[in-house]
């Protein structure tokens, strides 16, 4: 760029910076030009907000169009799913109870149903309320199918509640619109755990299908742990079902299960060890049921139970279908007094919801175990010492009619045994094992002295054995009783616990060992030791079978580690009265005179009686094929 360009930009530079200048707004006009610009925003801004206020107008008026036409449409397909129920399948949930001194029932509008179930007497093992089911953990629906096949589910309607004047009854209607409803009739009497459950119906012969002559129902639950041990708990928790004309069955309490009972059922009970949820049909029976159990490995429950069934229903009212629910303890007084007075001459057997055993065991409960226990109970508060007073009842009523026989056979070898030892030593060695056992029974027989005699009251005795193994499990009354160290007399007595899962022993042991099973185990290796030594006749015994008289207390150990520390500890009171039975018994029995008085009765003549001598021939007989066998081996 030369010079004269240069000279030639400053000197235009220099006119426009003078022109500027010469030309500048006055004072005065600088002020009216501000007042004309804020008078303009002013104005902008005015039709900025009108012109916003009209879309928003415009906006508001399209929305209400939309929403008109929304729920114009949300109408017309709530009509098209539910028909005539259509207003019943829109509306707000909303809680009523129904509760007397036993249980607290909560009831909901939407399906009409019982959403929560509390036993005012009873504590969960963290002694919070016990809740046998709460919201969201049980379901239950009627499925109703209409004159122009829509498939309507009660589980999913709002009902209309209304709650008697007395607070005894809470009605829930589901409205089907001119006068045609459905009605769930709940009514719960004063000091009762029976809850009356009655269907009505008025007009749903013009609503419902004309094939209609039954209803489906879908029932739901969850059972919580409500005890301190959640593997033994599990054993006793399992869905039960009776039918109408025969005895009590239930799914598998050990894994998930299936079944679709062929029969009519009578009801169907949501169990766990301690309390249940049963469903009991009145003046109608439980059809084409398909029964469901799934077990849960962890965490708050232990199964989930789901039933589905079907019952008969009349759409014209000519009679209400009637239903009962059981929310309480399996108490067996209870569920008996139920079945005699409520239920009577229905063969519901709401009682055999307890484990008591089967077939005589069962017997042995109910006749003599309940009964004495019961009393004792009655007029002794402590559960420990009741369970000690039972213990000492049943070893003194079977000690002369059984023990005593049993003992008197013991002392009987005992005194026996260095003749017997006389025989093994005068036909030694195993080709005369023959001999030496037939000389031997022919010595007892010429005695008056018989081996097996020592058995059979110990066989006699074991239905009481069985049937109190059965009855401390199930029993109620311990639960929650303390007594010495065991907190709970219904579940285990852990003196040493840990967390640890050791594979093999967790399973089966569990984590911790129980201090009553213990002193059992160890009171009864003593009692088999001393009683090994106390029935020695003398004779070879089988190679090992005295390492395996000391291993059943072991296993009994392990096995019953994980049972209620009531049973261990009967079983522990029981061991220590036997060995004073036993040791009072070798007091004051006179061994030199029983040992004279056999002397005397080999001097009598013998009589043989059938077994005796079939026993003798059969003896006989293998004695002489083992010689012809010595002779051909010596050929």
């Amino acid at each position: 760029m030369d010079k004269n360009t240069i000279i030639g930009f400053l000197l235009i530079g220099l006119v426009l910076i003078t022109f500027t200048w010469i030309n500048r707004p006055s004072p005065e006009e600088l002020a009216q030009k501000r007042m004309q610009d804020s008078i303009a925003q002013v104005a902008y801004i005015q039709q900025q907000a009108e012109l916003a206020k009209a879309e928003q107008q415009k906006s508001t008026e399209q929305s209400t169009i939309e929403e008109n036409k929304s729920d114009s449409a949300k109408n017309q397909e709530l009509i098209d799913s539910y028909g005539v129920f259509a207003n019943a399948s829109m509306g707000e949930e909303k809680t009523f109870k129904l509760e007397n001194e036993l249980v607290e029932l909560t009831f909901s509008n939407k399906g009409g149903k019982i959403i929560s179930a509390r036993l005012k007497e009873y504590t969960s093992y963290d002694s919070l309320p016990l809740m046998l089911f709460d919201k969201d953990e049980a379901s239950f629906g009627l499925t109703l199918v209409t004159a122009n096949n829509r498939v309507i589910n009660t589980g999913d309607m709002f009902f209309e509640p209304s709650v008697s004047t007395d607070g005894k009854s809470l009605t829930m209607k589901l409205s089907a619109g001119e006068g045609r409803f459905l009605d769930f009739v709940y009514t719960l009497e004063p000091n009762d755990y029976m809850l009356r459950y009655e269907i009505k119906s008025q007009g749903l012969d013009q609503v419902l299908s004309p094939s209609t002559s039954s209803l489906d129902l879908q029932w739901n639950q969850k059972i919580r742990q409500q005890e301190t041990g959640r593997q033994f708990e599990d054993r006793y928790t399992n869905l039960n079902y009776k039918y109408s004309a025969d005895d009590r069955e239930n799914l598998s309490d050990s894994k998930d299960d299936k079944q679709t009972p062929s029969g009519k059922l009578k009801w169907i009970a949501y169990k766990d060890q301690f309390f249940s949820t049963v469903l009991i049909a009145d003046n109608t029976d439980f059809e084409a049921a398909q029964l469901e159990s799934k077990k849960f490995h962890d965490g708050k429950y232990l199964k989930e139970y789901k039933t589905m069934t079907s019952f008969a229903f009349d759409p014209k009212n000519t009679s209400s279908t009637g239903f009962y629910y059981y929310f309480g303890p399996n108490d067996y007084k209870i569920l008996k007094k139920y079945d005699k007075k409520l239920f009577n001459g229905k063969d519901v057997d709401l009682e055999k919801l307890v484990p008591l055993g089967a077939s005589v065991f069962r017997y042995v409960n109910e006749w003599v175990i309940l009964p004495v226990f019961d009393f004792i109970v009655s007029w002794c508060g402590n559960l420990g010492i009741a369970i000690f007073l039972l213990t000492l009842f049943i070893k003194m009523a079977l000690f002369y009619p059984l023990t005593y026989k049993s003992l008197l056979s013991s002392a009987k070898m005992r005194v026996l045994r260095p003749q017997v030892e006389e025989i093994n030593a005068k036909y030694p060695g195993q080709e005369n094992a023959m001999t030496r056992q037939q000389k031997t029974m022919e010595f007892y027989r010429k005695a008056g002295a018989n081996p097996m005699s020592g058995c059979l009251p110990m066989l006699l005795q074991m239905p009481f054995w069985i049937a109190l193994f059965m009855f401390f499990p199930s029993a109620i009354e311990l639960r929650h009783e303390s007594f010495l160290w065991a907190k709970d007399l219904s579940t285990y007595d852990a003196v040493i616990s840990w967390s640890t899962y050791i594979p093999l022993v967790s399973p089966y042991f569990g984590n911790h060992i129980s201090l009553f099973c213990l002193l059992m185990t160890i009171t009864n290796i003593i009692y088999t030791k001393y009683n090994m030594d106390q029935t020695n006749t003398g004779q070879q015994q089988m190679p090992g079978m005295k390492y395996m008289m000391y291993l059943m207390p072991l296993m009994m150990l392990v096995f019953l580690n994980n049972y209620p520390s009531g049973l261990n500890y009967y079983y522990f009171i029981s061991m220590l009265i036997t060995i004073i039975q036993t040791i009072a018994f070798r007091y004051f029995l006179n061994e030199d005179k029983l040992l004279a008085q056999m002397e005397e009765n080999k001097k009598k003549p013998v009589k043989k009686g059938g077994f005796m001598a079939r026993l003798e021939e059969a003896q006989r007989k293998q004695q002489e094929l083992q010689r012809q066998q010595q002779r051909k081996g010596k050929k």
